[in-house]
């Protein structure tokens, strides 16, 4: 670690931006939710930090070569967890994948093909090699609900079910999964037998894996499922219409009111180069600092973890094929955007404090009135505070709320993984603090450390 002095601040210098290693260690046991429900961690108590990228299209657009230079460049940004669909949404079931091969034969779904699920298997396998989790979803939504998918819907509550103990027979052994029913649809009316016979299915067979619901555009997974045994912990989809702090409001915080207790998350915000609302011309396009602006709103408002995503990836773009939605680059081009390379600092400050202790405190922040676009939030664990400025407004803080006397400061950039030491204080009334730089783009977090818990630095 080096210490340099910048203006009578100590400052920390960011690690290596590539994550060194496999992502996370399988020797720590199978996924379980902690004792508080509210976090995931490892079967032998490690803590986990869900870090994960919209990879839907995979199995169905990737080669293996393809894959494997996709996974190692997660793998190399620090992500845990590849969100992926085994019956893909853009004709995954009628447009072969890239060795020629359709999922079903019939498109039956109690007649898999060998030879496409030996692909889905082989880029497991490979996650498995990096240390990622794929967060595996059966089906996309269109092939039990059409709406204004491809389809065909293939799905009643009778074949979901021997679907469901047929592929979750196949993976229960597998170290690396994580169930995703589900697939951008609502739960409720004719879907809900089918979503739950689905799930019932693979949970008859698989005791070893965890499981969530990836749900329609401004909604949670706990609008039909939270008093379902095989819903673990709660997915919500805030979406990609807006860059307000409000989706958190209405989603997010309702979900970590919930009885029983649930973990939950943000797993599909904004996109990183995707046209903000559909409309590029009038609101323009999500960028880096959407995506930080996500994340951080997110983990600081009861979100264990986290979910990134990327336009022309979630579809494998590339110059062959039609684009969805307006997207305008190859996956490949896109891989290195700088949202993406962003989620590395993300992981390192989550990780450099116990996390499992954390929770929502938005007592601590006593500003008067901030916008929704500029939003602070804050969060505690018991020898430490995060408090999230987005775009550089001063941030009071009522430092009577925490459990300790004096604070270490620091300022944590997202954008470099860069920490700087600003001094020590008693945490004696309401202070104010102020970014050293302001405006879009321009986001901070503020850490409070307890100074007798000698914590390292910030994301180190």
């Amino acid at each position: 670690m080096v210490f340099f002095v910048f203006l009578g601040i100590w400052t920390v210098q960011a690690q290596n931006q590539k994550w060194q290693g496999s992502s996370v260690n399988f020797k720590n046991g199978n996924l379980k939710v902690s004792e508080n429900h509210r976090f995931l961690e490892f079967s032998n108590g490690t803590q986990f930090f869900y870090l994960g990228d919209t990879a839907w299209e995979l199995f169905h657009r990737l080669d293996n070569t393809d894959a494997e230079k996709y996974l190692e460049n997660r793998r190399e940004k620090g992500f845990t967890v590849i969100q992926a669909v085994v019956l893909a949404e853009l004709d995954g079931l009628n447009t072969p994948n890239m060795e020629g091969e359709k999922p079903l034969v019939d498109n039956d779904p109690i007649k898999p093909n060998e030879k496409y699920f030996a692909h889905v298997d082989w880029v497991i396998r490979k996650a498995e090699e990096k240390g990622m989790f794929i967060g595996l979803l059966p089906t996309w939504g269109d092939k039990v609900d059409k709406q204004w998918g491809i389809g065909p819907v293939i799905f009643t509550k009778e074949n979901a079910g021997l679907y469901g103990k047929w592929i979750g027979n196949r993976y229960k052994n597998y170290p690396n999964i994580i169930w995703i029913n589900g697939g951008d649809r609502e739960g409720g009316s004719a879907n809900y037998e089918i979503w739950n016979a689905l799930a019932t299915g693979i949970k008859s067979v698989d005791k070893n894996h965890l499981m969530t619901y990836h749900p329609s555009g401004g909604s949670s997974s706990s609008k039909w499922f939270q008093q379902q045994n095989w819903l673990d912990f709660n997915m919500m989809q805030t979406g990609h219409g807006e860059r307000s702090y409000a989706a958190y409001k209405k989603l997010l915080i309702p979900d970590y009111q919930l009885q029983p207790q649930k973990p939950t998350f943000d797993g599909e915000p904004r996109y990183e180069d995707h046209p903000c609302n559909w409309q590029p011309e009038i609101l323009g396009w999500f960028d880096d600092a959407d995506i930080r602006q996500a994340a951080y709103w997110n983990l600081f408002s009861g979100g264990f973890g986290h979910t990134y995503g990327c336009h022309a990836i979630w579809q494998m773009l590339t110059q062959e094929r039609t684009p969805v939605g307006f997207a305008r680059h190859t996956w490949y081009d896109d891989l290195d955007l700088p949202g993406a390379g962003d989620m590395i600092h993300v992981r390192r400050l989550m990780e450099s404090r116990p996390m499992t202790e954390r929770i929502r405190f938005q007592e601590l922040v006593a500003n008067d009135y901030i916008s929704e676009t500029d939003f602070i939030v804050a969060t505690k664990g018991r020898n430490y505070a995060f408090v999230y400025i987005p775009t550089g407004w001063s941030a009071k803080l009522d430092l009577k709320k925490l459990d300790w006397k004096n604070s270490v400061v620091w300022w944590y950039n997202p954008r470099t993984g860069e920490a700087k030491k600003s001094g020590e204080i008693p945490n004696d009334g309401i202070r104010e603090f102020i970014p050293e730089t302001g405006g879009r783009g321009n986001d901070w977090v503020l850490v409070l450390d307890n100074k007798d818990a000698s914590f390292t630095p910030p994301g180190q």
